[in-house]
């Protein structure tokens, strides 16, 4: 039942248990006479005072007697970022206009901001200033092309500004990072191995999945801990001179976090924006050489030349505004890397190259070869063109599976990965030349068969285009850790159709 509130100012602060992410939100009655004398509707920005803490947040408006009258609920988000003490009181206002509110306005019409803009901008994001609604409005005027090569470079200083910043001292730091869009690419675990193997410093902080169905952190969580601090970090990097740790629980460049959160349901590509989040959590993590993996492929991130030319300036361009040494390596996007395509399934397929199993894919192994050998040869003091060599020695006398290993076990131990309890073949309905694979269908296919929120879920397959396949030969097979998962899955297969067929010659 609904009570009286005992004053007009102050109301108690209650958890509404409810997940909102990294937006803050906060529930009113609607008949709360704080909400009645503020004004308050739906939706309204509105600022919480609690003891020394102070928070912005969007209300929702309670109707029925589930809250009090003298309440506030936090969602998570919320409550976390205010961390009340037991009955404390908070009093809840109208949220001034944030600060950036002219220059958000601005860029919607098309304007070029400065660098004092967009810190201003950035500012208001971290302290939630701005609405889902003023963020989803600032992605959508930053899409395509609509950031220039200086307000990319203006974007990515403010980002590295409200966050942290590591410095590992002298010398050179290495890292590596791959646009994406290509499935089973899990190339990370194996690079940071042989770097680190060969002496090298190279702290690696990976993000979970956005769209994909495993990001380099869901696969390496399923062999050994991610969720370290700064400060974990850091002892395992002293220890071991490389580490694989999840970025989100670092917050090297936070601001990135919750314009990734708007991004998400949008699926809106912007050079820029991908630029900006890229080199700021790569200097925030005290990189100081940094290679880019990018796939070019009709079905990969970067679809075509004219594509890769445009990302790869505007990469130079404000890595070099920011003193950092990048290099950009093309590869092939055509077709997925490896054998499977989810968390656990990559991560079996990064420990037999690893391990130097017979079975282990050898696209997988020479791009990742590929790849440590171009940013051996980009280090301060290296013998350029050796790289390879390098990379090769330490692969194949089991040193990189030994700093592997090493790392896993500082970060909290090793684990094997596990296998889905459900698995299902999907055949070919007629015979061919594979021409055509679709990389965004194949990632598709395996989150629906629950991957990455399931880390065993995903699919595996060896085909690759100029292969020939029978009627009725498996082109891929499903793995699932519930058999609905997998009967879900396997309806939406017959229609993806991954694989195109054409004639064999």
């Amino acid at each position: 039942m609904t009570t009286q509130a005992p004053g007009h100012t102050r109301l108690r602060v209650t958890r509404a248990g409810i997940d909102t992410y990294q937006q803050p939100v906060v529930y009113m009655h609607r008949d709360c006479e704080v909400c009645r004398s503020e004004g308050f509707a739906a939706m309204t920005r509105v600022r919480l005072d609690v003891g020394a803490r102070t928070l912005v947040a969007t209300l929702n408006v309670v109707v029925d007697d589930r809250l009090g009258l003298d309440e506030v609920a936090l969602s998570e988000a919320a409550w976390t970022l205010l961390d009340p003490m037991r009955d404390a009181l908070a009093r809840v206002r109208h949220a001034e206009p944030a600060s950036s509110a002219g220059a958000l306005r601005a860029k919607v019409f098309g304007a070029r901001l400065d660098d004092a803009q967009y810190l201003a901008l950035v500012q208001d994001v971290m302290e939630s200033r701005l609405s889902d609604l003023e963020l989803a409005a600032f992605v959508t005027a930053s899409a395509g092309d609509r950031l220039d090569n200086a307000e990319t470079t203006s974007l990515t200083r403010a980002m590295i500004a409200v966050g942290q910043r590591l410095d590992w001292g002298d010398g050179p730091v290495l890292d590596k990072h791959c646009v994406g869009g290509l499935p089973g690419n899990r190339t990370t675990p194996i690079v940071v191995a042989i770097v680190a193997a060969l002496g090298y410093r190279i702290p690696k902080t990976s993000s979970r999945a956005i769209t994909s169905p495993a990001g380099t952190a869901d696969t390496m969580e399923v062999m050994a801990p991610v969720a370290l601090d700064l400060a974990a970090m850091r002892r395992v990097v002293e220890r071991e001179g490389g580490c694989i740790v999840w970025g989100g629980n670092v917050r090297l460049s936070p601001a990135d976090d919750i314009l990734i959160r708007v991004q998400r349901p949008l699926d809106f590509d912007s050079d820029g924006q991908l630029v900006a989040s890229v080199l700021s959590k790569k200097i925030a993590a005290g990189s100081t050489h940094v290679l880019i993996d990018m796939p070019v492929g009709p079905t990969a991130k970067v679809r075509g030349e004219a594509a890769a030319h445009s990302l790869g300036t505007r990469l130079g361009h404000t890595g070099a505004a920011l003193g950092l040494h990048l290099g950009i390596h093309r590869t092939d996007g055509t077709q997925p890397v490896g054998r499977g395509i989810g968390p656990a399934l990559e991560a079996h397929d990064v420990l037999k190259v690893l391990r130097n199993a017979a079975d282990a894919p050898a696209d997988l192994r020479e791009r990742a070869l590929a790849l440590s050998a171009a940013l051996l040869d980009m280090a301060a003091g290296s013998n350029a063109g050796t790289g390879l060599e390098r990379a090769r020695g330490v692969l194949d006398s089991g040193a990189a599976l030994a700093k592997f290993l090493a790392i896993c076990e500082a970060q909290g131990g090793f684990r094997e990965p596990r296998r889905a309890a459900f698995t299902a073949d999907v055949p070919a309905t007629a015979s061919g030349r594979i021409a055509v694979i679709d990389n965004r269908r194949l990632a598709k296919l395996a989150k629906l068969a629950g991957a990455p929120t399931s880390p065993t879920a995903g699919l595996e397959t060896g085909l690759r285009i100029g292969d020939t396949v029978e009627r009725g030969q498996p082109l891929l097979t499903l793995h699932a850790e519930s058999p609905g998962e997998l009967a879900y899955a396997l309806e939406h297969a017959v229609t993806l159709q991954p694989f195109v067929l054409g004639e064999v010659p």
